[in-house]
């Protein structure tokens, strides 16, 4: 008996230890003193290609390969999900709308979640579906439901590269099962869609940290419930992981977008490429630990930015400002946070009529002399030109007295 019991005791550490979170030594350490000094040849990636992003910025902390072209497999379903999410904003489509997956949707291999023709899920859902268990049946369905077609919506989904600045991305389907080189991207492109994704759409992380969820699939056949796993262990065992996105074919090997968020700070780390699924969530890791130890940020809010600007030949004598949104600056290297400094550019007074949201000035900052970002200063109303009426006015209120 007591032989029994203390092989249970073991068989209790060990789960536990297998099932705890790993420390975030999990991968490679890089040198923390080449880290310090700004040096990034201490990484070593064995990944064909990688690079990392601070997202509120998309300052580039660190690249290897980043313009090679490669096949991004699952991770093309970043700009399916944007395609998703900017319909939802629209208003064109609504998180408990139903989706009916076509037989074309329900064909397709790979990672799904058998999802069978005629069946219907909402697009929350799908959504989770598509981010939570990669399913390419998922993503071929709300392409159908948006687009009317998967070919429209992956010619929206090129357009969309286009527009971000991805000059070396040809999507040729939704999913990223396509498996050849005609299916295309980048690790820099894989960035810019995911910081877009991350900053345009930051409800995104409401399901890219779901670890498991249970959908029911409701078909001819009757009621199943089927578990969605997420394919990012991340999630598990990396402690600021918030996401985003995993792929590998035969052709892609093992790709990997790893978003994290530490002390106000999202980074983007992205490995294409790698040689098995376990560097891939390595290599991540190293990157992510490295940028947590290279960078620093800086931000300014304005809170003391004047208020308005006066306004000359106008219907009023000020204008107040908008106030803009906060200034942000990744530091790097040598870099200190603490030597920033920032010049109001605005003048006393402008000249009338003046459009609500017109730049009036700015706010300009500097790092050792150097010009580094600005914020523009907008007008928050509008202003027209002063008539003959309207100086009579002026005059009557300065000089007369309405007496009781």
């Amino acid at each position: 008996m007591k032989k029994i019991i203390c092989i249970l005791l073991m068989l209790t550490v060990v789960i536990s230890v297998i099932f705890s979170r790993p420390s975030l030594s999990y991968g490679k350490i890089p040198d923390m003193d080449a880290v310090s000094a700004g040096n990034t040849a201490g990484l070593s990636l064995t990944s064909k290609a990688a690079i990392l992003m601070e997202a509120s910025t998309g300052k580039v902390i660190f690249e290897q390969n980043a313009d090679e072209v490669l096949s991004p497999a699952s991770i093309t379903k970043i700009m399916t999900l944007i395609l998703i999410f900017e319909a939802i904003d629209e208003g064109k489509l609504d998180y408990e709308d139903m989706v009916t997956t076509s037989e074309h949707a329900k064909s397709m291999g790979g990672s799904q979640v058998f999802l069978e023709t005629g069946e219907q899920q909402t697009v929350e859902t799908m959504i989770k579906c598509i981010i939570i268990a990669s399913g390419n049946d998922a993503s071929v369905a709300m392409a159908e439901h948006i687009a009317g077609s998967e070919e429209e919506f992956v010619r929206r989904m090129n357009e969309k590269a286009a527009s971000l600045g991805m000059t070396n991305t040809v999507f040729k389907d939704c999913c990223g099962l396509y498996d050849t080189m005609d299916h295309h991207s980048t690790a820099r492109d894989v960035a810019l869609m995911s910081r877009e994704l991350l900053v345009k759409h930051p409800e995104i992380k409401n399901y890219t940290k779901i670890w498991m969820e249970n959908i029911t699939h409701v078909t001819a056949k009757g009621s199943s419930e089927f578990t969605l796993s997420n394919t990012n262990r991340l999630i598990k065992q990396y402690e600021w992981a918030t996401g985003l996105k995993t792929g590998s074919t035969s052709l892609a090997k093992y790709c990997l977008s790893a978003t994290a968020m530490k002390d106000g700070v999202e980074l983007i780390a992205v490995v294409m490429a790698a040689p098995d699924y376990k560097v891939r969530f390595a290599e991540a890791v190293t990157l992510l630990n490295y940028g947590y130890n290279a960078v620093s940020l800086y931000e300014d809010a304005l809170a003391d930015m004047p208020e308005t600007v006066g306004i000359s030949g106008g219907t009023r004598d000020t204008v107040p400002l908008m106030k803009p949104d906060a200034f942000r600056y990744v530091c790097t290297g040598d870099e200190k946070a603490e030597n920033i400094t920032r010049q109001y550019n605005l003048p006393e007074k402008i000249k009338a009529p003046v459009e609500e949201g017109q730049v009036l000035g700015s706010a300009d900052y500097y790092l050792n002399g150097n010009k580094i970002g600005s914020v523009e200063l907008k007008a928050c109303k509008k202003v027209s030109k002063a008539s003959y009426i309207d100086y009579f006015k002026k005059i009557c209120y300065k000089y007369i007295i309405i007496e009781d």
